[in-house]
């Protein structure tokens, strides 16, 4: 691991005098998630009038940034974003957010050998422990590879971040710039929503195949939360935790004492994760927890160490899927919604697995605008991005059943999930399907 080498004590500063650092046309970076900063945000924000073309890169977004709200003609900052959240999304649609398409395992690679050198990198940390170090908290993710490549690091302290377990989790005080008080503030919370009868179905499924000693990683979303509030009531024990995101749902199963991670080949006795985002409730469970382990992403999502652990049941949101089996998840149409992400390296190291799996579950159907429209298609929508290509696609389920697609032909993939679609959307499917010669004449 390479450090940043200092010779004296971390600076400590204001928040303003940290944002006049900044400088026209700079990159900063501000970290991951529950990493971003808001002092030093504020204060660069008010510096608005005097900078140009400054480019701020950070991925999901908890909290307003104080840099958007200063300008919003785009005219002082630009922002930056490997992953959208709902907010990054409303901010795309007003042209002030640009993705930059990544795979999550890969972003420490692509800070070390692709991304231009930072000037200023500002991340959120708990404040310092007895022994000099900075705990990342709830955002491992590439932070430490982010830091190796920043001229000048700031860390803004935050009483309320948990101090979480893990190597790479941690950064000394002697490769540290500056230091900003950030007081005690409550971090953001995403709160679960309640389980729609249509989830639950999807749940269902999907949790009957899941065994005793499975190793298990959860997407963001109703239909694989929801897979983890059956798991309670099932009878399935020794669950193991490999994943990109702890998730309340996980943690109910933790103290449940349904996850033991005994089965587990790597790290056994702990639940591995990248970062963490739910409840003040999940952030209590992690803080000083040596029964979670918190890694950089290149650990957790690179397939090849993911299919270290057997029978890995890897279980992911879809939002339109093709009659050939081409999953697109992170768009709609040109418009982009959120981002790869793990999905495709969850799925190919699921596969990879022992005895893995790999499921990705979707609604049959969606409205808009009054209108109900099928998820499962012939051809997927005009500028949508495949994110798991149909060569990966393994299970995947609707509210009516549960498919298979390894191993099958076109024509067999596309009646596989033709069967699962909603009923009313099943014929016109197939009469598709037959015109563009999925399905060839002859086949029954």
């Amino acid at each position: 691991m390479e450090q940043r080498k200092h010779t004296k004590r971390a600076q400590e500063v204001d928040a303003q005098t940290a944002a006049r650092m900044v400088n026209s046309d700079d990159w900063i970076d501000y970290g991951f998630c529950l990493a971003q900063p808001d002092r030093f945000d504020e204060a660069l924000a008010a510096r608005a009038a005097e900078l140009r073309r400054v480019k701020i890169r950070s991925a999901l977004t908890v909290r307003p940034r104080a840099v958007l709200d200063a300008d919003p003609e785009g005219e002082h900052f630009l922002f930056f974003n490997w992953h959208f959240s709902p907010y990054d999304r409303r901010q795309h649609d007003a042209g002030r957010c640009n993705y930059i398409p990544m795979n999550f395992g890969e972003a420490p690679g692509y800070y070390r050998r692709f991304v231009d050198p930072i000037s200023v990198a500002c991340i959120k940390t708990a404040p310092m422990d007895s022994q000099g170090y900075f705990n990342f908290g709830c955002s491992t993710t590439y932070l430490r590879a982010m830091i190796e490549r920043a001229g000048i690091l700031v860390l803004e302290t935050c009483a309320s971040m948990p101090r979480v377990p893990g190597p790479d989790n941690a950064i000394h005080v002697s490769e540290v710039d500056y230091l900003i008080d950030g007081g005690s503030a409550p971090l953001a919370e995403i709160s679960a929503t309640k389980i729609s009868e249509v989830e639950r179905q999807v749940a269902r499924l999907i949790a009957a195949e899941i065994k005793d000693g499975a190793c298990l990683q959860i997407g963001i979303g109703g239909m694989p939360n929801a897979v983890c509030s059956l798991l309670r009531d099932a009878n399935v024990r020794n669950l193991g935790i490999h994943t990109e995101m702890l998730v309340d749902g996980i943690v109910d199963l933790i103290e449940a004492g349904i996850v033991t991670n005994a089965c587990k080949q790597i790290d056994t006795g702990r639940s591995v994760f990248s970062f963490a985002l739910g409840s003040s409730k999940l952030y209590r469970t992690i803080d000083g927890n040596r029964d979670v382990c918190a890694y950089a992403v290149d650990y957790t999502n690179l397939p090849d160490n993911i299919a270290r652990n057997d029978r890995v049941v890897s279980i992911n949101n879809t939002t339109q899927i093709d009659l050939q089996g081409q999953a697109a998840s992170e768009s709609c149409g040109h418009r982009h919604v959120s981002g790869t992400g793990g999905q495709l390296q969850f799925v190919r190291g699921a596969y990879a697995s022992n005895g893995g799996k790999s499921f990705l579950c979707l609604s049959s159907t969606f409205d808009k605008g009054g209108q109900r429209s099928s998820r499962i298609v012939p051809s997927l929508t005009l500028g949508n991005i495949v994110t798991t290509p149909r060569t990966d696609t393994m299970y995947v389920v609707t509210e009516y059943g549960i498919v298979n697609l390894k191993g099958k032909s076109v024509a067999e993939r596309a009646n596989a999930l033709i069967s699962i679609a909603h009923p009313e959307y099943r014929e016109p499917l197939e009469r598709a399907a037959r015109q563009q010669n999925l399905i060839p004449k002859g086949y029954w």
